[in-house]
C-alpha cells in the first residue's frame, strides 16, 4: 500500500496510476487504509476547487453512457480535462460491479485528456458510491476540471446526487410512456436540464422530440421554483450522431454562468460541503458503535432470542439507551 505521502506529489502531477490507487484507498475499508485516505484527502483539501460536477442521471436504454463520451468528447475538444465516475450496480452478495462503462465509451476511454473509473455502489443508496464524494476531490486534485458522474438510474433515491454535484441532467427518451405520469415530482424537483436522447437529424424524428419537449414543459410547470432561481432547460438530439451536443453543453455553460452569478453555486458547495460531513460522522459513530464490546455482547444476544426480529425498534433503542443515557 502506498503512504499518502508518497501518493500526493503523483496525484497532483496528473498522474493517471496515482490517481486510480488513491481512489482504491479511498474506496476501502480497511482501517490502515482508512488512516491513509484520510491523510491523502486533507492534504488535497487545501488545493483550490476549479471544477464543475455535473451529474447524469436517465433510465435503462436511455443513452448515458453515450451521451456522456460525446458530452466528454466536446469538452475535450475545448481543452477541458474530463473525469467519468460510473457509479454502477453493485452485487448484493459479494459487492462487485458490472463495471461495463469503460467498454461503453472506447473514445472516451482512450483519451489522454480523459479519466473513467467505473465505482461500485457497495448497497449504497441515492444512485452513487459510498466514496464518490471522496473520488471526486481526488479527480480535481488531479487537475480534472469537467466532472460527469454517472447515476446508477433514475429514481426518487437518486436525488442524492445533488449531494456531491453542482447540476443534474437527466437523459430522457421519447415514446418512454406518458411524459405527465412518467415525470416523478422527487427527481424532477432536482433536474436542471433535460436532454431528449435518440432524436436523428431528420424530421420525422425532430417533430417527435418537440412533441415530448411539449408535455415536459407542461408538466415541468406544475412544480415549484427551483432554490438556484433557474428554470429547467429541455434540450434534444442524438448522443450516438453527436446531433444537438454542442447546444446541449452550450446550455450547461449558461447554467454555471448563472449560478456562479447569483451565488447558488457557492451556497450549495457549502451545503455540500455539511451534507458530507454529517454523513462520515454518522458511518465513523457506527463503526465506533460496532466496534464496542458490549455492543457486539448485546446485538449477539438479541440476535439469538428470535421475538426480538419482530421489534428491531424497540431493541435498538434500549441498547443504546442502556449504554449512553443521555444526562439533563
Amino acid at each position: 500500500m502506498n503512504s499518502a505521502e508518497e501518493l500526493y506529489p503523483q496525484l497532483i502531477s496528473g498522474n493517471r496510476r496515482a490517481l486510480s490507487k488513491s481512489i482504491s484507498l479511498v474506496e476501502s475499508t480497511l482501517p490502515a487504509h482508512r488512516t491513509e485516505a484520510e491523510k491523502l484527502l486533507k492534504l488535497c483539501s487545501a488545493l483550490p476547487i476549479n471544477s464543475r460536477r455535473i451529474a447524469i442521471t436517465g433510465v435503462p436504454g436511455a443513452g448515458k453512457s453515450t451521451s456522456i463520451e460525446a458530452l466528454g468528447m466536446h469538452y475535450i475538444l475545448q481543452g477541458k480535462k474530463v473525469a467519468v465516475l460510473a457509479i454502477d450496480p453493485s452485487s448484493s452478495r459479494g459487492k462487485g460491479s458490472i463495471l461495463g462503462d469503460k467498454t461503453r465509451m472506447e473514445l472516451l476511454s482512450a483519451h489522454p485528456m480523459a479519466y473513467i473509473r467505473p465505482t461500485p455502489t457497495r448497497g449504497f443508496l441515492g444512485g452513487i458510491g459510498a466514496a464518490t464524494a471522496e473520488a471526486i476531490k481526488l479527480v480535481e486534485a488531479a487537475g480534472y476540471d469537467t466532472i460527469l458522474i454517472e447515476t446508477v438510474g433514475v429514481g426518487q433515491s437518486e436525488t442524492l446526487a445533488t449531494e456531491v454535484s453542482d447540476m443534474m441532467l437527466m437523459i430522457y427518451l421519447t415514446g418512454a410512456g406518458d411524459e405527465l405520469q412518467g415525470v416523478k415530482k422527487g427527481i424532477m424537483e432536482v433536474i436542471d436540464l433535460i436532454f431528449i436522447n435518440k432524436i436523428e437529424n431528420n424530421e420525422a424524428a425532430i417533430t417527435r422530440g418537440k412533441k415530448t419537449k411539449a408535455e415536459l414543459h407542461r408538466a415541468l410547470h406544475f412544480l415549484q421554483e427551483k432554490d438556484s432561481g433557474c428554470g429547467v432547460i429541455i434540450k434534444m438530439g442524438s448522443a450516438l450522431e453527436n446531433f444537438g451536443i454542442a447546444e446541449l453543453a452550450q446550455s450547461i455553460d449558461e447554467h454555471f454562468i448563472e449560478i456562479e452569478n447569483n451565488g447558488y453555486l457557492e451556497k450549495k458547495r457549502e451545503e455540500q460541503a455539511l451534507h458530507h460531513f454529517k454523513s462520515q460522522l454518522q458511518r465513523y459513530l457506527l463503526i465506533h458503535l460496532e466496534s464496542l464490546p458490549s455492543i457486539q455482547k448485546l446485538i449477539k444476544k438479541n440476535s439469538l432470542e428470535k421475538e426480538n426480529f419482530s421489534q428491531p425498534s424497540a431493541i435498538a433503542k434500549e441498547i443504546i439507551t442502556a449504554n449512553f443515557p443521555t444526562t439533563s
